[in-house]
């Protein structure tokens, strides 16, 4: 549930938006890239979102569709265009993002009594992030899908800090605390940890974390808190006392960005397929690594052969004979 938009990525790298005369069209938001990464791995999908009434939204409705996730909760907001990213591409480590959401983004204009609360009670996951409680009326719908899930096993906030939709980390750690204790998984790097904790120390972080989710509803659905580590891997903490802590593959980055959006489309595999948390953390990571690995998120989305293949071989650099597999 959440962010949808189109993203450009420049087909040059090492220089500045500046510089670039040439861009490729990406699917792009990062619930809707975690969609498309579960969807890859055989699970089925859906995404609420919204976008404008213009080219780019029937592209979008389109694109999701074809990746194999259900578009029907993709609703139009005539009054807003449908945002575009633009990033510049300086890898291993630097991938500015210039947003053009103004004046406001349709996927922020979900309001509550939209939702189909039945399908969001009977989902076997629900993914929600922090940019969706950046405004309203997409803060109050947030809030009310996760309440209406009441606790239910494999409810995530992934913190996905943007500082560009906040005025300052102060307004939005109440939000985030609220959103949190109707949660029962959390996921975030460093940095948003930090907007949402007040502490950036990957350990004491993931302790806080547990300490916001909402209690756990039943036996064998402990609350997890999923702290990534960038080149240092990705820490885990649950409630049933389990801790795992998984290195990074490594990989030739092309672009950083989607790498955490796969990662989260194979979090929601593992977690419901039951894996041990290692395993569940080790193929999430490897799943990113082949995305960095990429230029574009959604189409580089990697299917279990893929994965497997990165963990045997212990890289993310696969070969690939097209970006859009």
């Amino acid at each position: 549930m959440g962010r949808l938009g189109v993203d450009l990525y420049p087909l040059r790298s090492g220089v500045g938006l500046d510089r670039v005369d040439t861009f490729r069209r990406f699917l792009g938001g990062s619930p809707a890239n975690v969609a498309v990464a579960a969807a890859r791995l055989g699970r089925r999908t859906a995404l609420i979102s919204r976008t404008g009434a213009d080219p780019f939204g029937t592209y979008l409705r389109r694109e999701i569709e074809e990746f194999g996730v259900d578009a029907r909760w993709v609703g139009e907001v005539a009054a807003y265009p449908t945002p575009v990213t633009f990033c510049a591409l300086f890898p291993p480590d630097d991938f500015p993002l210039t947003f053009y959401r103004r004046p406001k983004a349709p996927d922020l204009e979900i309001h509550p009594h939209e939702l189909d609360l039945d399908a969001i009670r009977a989902a076997r996951v629900l993914w929600t992030t922090g940019t969706g409680l950046s405004e309203e009326p997409s803060r109050a719908a947030t809030l009310t899908a996760l309440r209406a899930r009441a606790g239910r096993a494999h409810t995530v906030l992934d913190l996905d800090w943007r500082p560009a939709f906040w005025p300052d980390p102060a307004t939005a750690r109440p939000h985030y605390a609220e959103a949190l204790r109707h949660a029962t998984v959390a996921v975030g790097n460093a940095e948003e940890c930090e907007v949402a904790t007040g502490t950036r120390d990957p350990e004491a972080a993931a302790r806080a974390l547990l300490g916001l989710l909402a209690p756990e509803d039943r036996p064998g659905a402990p609350r997890l808190a999923v702290v990534k580590l960038g080149p240092e891997g990705v820490l885990a903490h649950a409630s049933d006392g389990s801790r795992a802590a998984v290195p990074p593959l490594p990989v030739e980055v092309v672009n950083g960005l989607g790498a955490g959006d796969a990662f989260g489309g194979a979090l929601v595999h593992g977690l419901l397929a039951g894996l041990p948390l290692a395993d569940t953390l080790r193929r999430a990571g490897a799943a990113g690594s082949i995305v960095a690995g990429r230029l574009g998120c959604a189409p580089a989305m990697p299917g279990a052969a893929e994965i497997d293949r990165a963990l045997a071989t212990g890289s993310g650099t696969l070969p690939t004979e097209d970006d859009h597999p």
